[in-house]
């Protein structure tokens, strides 16, 4: 029997503004996981190993979270990896099957966060990120603007001084995920910008305004990882999905030699990873149809065109320039979801949110966001800290 891994389930909550969500964590995650086990099709008995994945709460939320769903004694490992943290149990529980220590696993990930800017909670210790603010404060003045915008800020800064792009490029792309989330229910906002409403927006940090800004999210997302066996065993062919390749990288060298925002924030992670995956998958950068990426901010979906290989270094905007990444594109159409700039962004649900919608993709029953003829599809999860997730799915053979 082969090695091959698929998911065959997945399921998420709507993604809402902190404190507007109705329940608590462990409500959401019995909800996102009762979906991907109806979506499946089998009990939670089925699943031999659960990553649990968050970043704010006590250290066995994750079994907390999944105590809803039931009491079966299985391993369930809690998972951290800032804003790649969903993906990263994604990734762990393919490890699992691949390896052929099990059948099934689930990846569930939640998060209840606070309202405002990402900060430090623990103030007595070494930052985790105190050698990428170091490098970053060598390139540029800190301004008095919130850590994340700014480090991702920086890296659109060095585009357009660099390469020529410009603060409309950026403003494109908020206006492309926010108009793609109108058809998303599960969206933390739906609602529709003119461009210059984009532009228009309260200025984070330039080029950034508000409105090309992910914001923090309470939801939770679930996907169950099985092997071929598996699939086979239950007749779940029609709807398994194919985790083709996977790669997760973390911090090069080059993030601190570089002298460049861009690869500060993590672009020599990416492509590696984007590298690796592909080639695991067998697959082009050109077959791709579809594509997830981390839009934390909107500068980063543009930078990150690039270092998955849709544009040459340098030519991220010229896509925007062509509006390549929407639907009637030449290129993939990215973040159909409305991405994490719309969609929300609640760390540890979010990568699992990501391989949902590529799930409903490639299974074409995306609605009124379907990506007409998908059949290969690519995930983009990044942490600064740093980790990049990278995944590539296909329609099952």
């Amino acid at each position: 029997m082969s090695n091959r891994t698929y998911v065959i389930g997945v399921g998420m909550t709507r993604f809402e503004k902190p404190g507007s969500k109705d329940g608590d964590y462990p409500d959401w995650a019995k909800q996102a996981g009762e979906l991907a086990l109806a979506d499946a099709g089998i009990p939670y008995e089925a699943i031999e190993q659960a990553f649990a994945a968050y970043c704010y709460g006590d250290s066995t939320a994750g079994q907390r979270a999944l105590y809803g769903l039931g009491l079966t004694g299985i391993p369930v490992v809690n998972v951290n990896n800032n804003c790649s943290t969903g993906s990263s149990a994604l990734y762990l529980a393919r490890q699992a099957v691949k390896g052929g220590l099990v059948d099934c696993a689930l990846a569930l990930g939640f998060e209840k966060m606070e309202m405002g800017s990402l900060g430090a909670k623990f103030t007595d210790r070494t930052n985790p990120m105190d050698r990428h603010v170091a490098a970053l404060g060598e390139l540029r003045e800190w301004e008095s603007a919130p850590f994340a915008p700014q480090m991702f800020g920086m890296a659109g800064r060095e585009h357009m001084e660099r390469y020529g792009s410009t603060p409309e490029h950026y403003a494109w792309i908020g206006w492309k995920n926010h108009k793609h989330s109108v058809n998303n229910p599960f969206a933390q906002f739906q609602d529709e910008y003119s461009l210059q409403d984009i532009k228009d927006a309260k200025e984070i940090y330039a080029p950034l305004t508000k409105l090309q800004c992910s914001p923090t999210s309470d939801g939770s997302a679930a996907a169950i990882v099985a092997s071929e066996r598996f699939v086979e065993a239950h007749g779940l062919g029609d709807q398994a999905i194919e985790i083709a390749g996977q790669a997760m990288v973390t911090d090069l060298s080059s993030t601190f030699e570089s002298k460049s925002s861009i690869v500060i924030v993590g672009a020599d992670m990416t492509r590696t990873a984007a590298e690796r995956a592909l080639d695991e998958a067998q697959t082009g950068i050109e077959e791709v149809d579809v594509v997830e990426l981390h839009d934390c901010f909107s500068a980063n979906e543009l930078i990150t065109y690039e270092a998955l290989g849709l544009a040459g270094e340098g030519e991220g905007h010229k896509l925007v320039d062509a509006q390549a990444t929407t639907y009637g594109g030449e290129g993939p159409v990215v973040n159909p979801s409305g991405g994490l700039i719309s969609k929300g962004h609640p760390l540890g649900a979010t990568g699992l949110a990501q391989c949902s919608e590529l799930v409903w993709q490639l299974r074409g029953t995306a609605d009124a966001r379907q990506v007409e003829g998908a059949e290969v599809a690519l995930q983009h999860n990044i942490g600064l800290g740093g980790a990049a997730v990278v995944t590539v799915y296909k329609q099952a053979a």
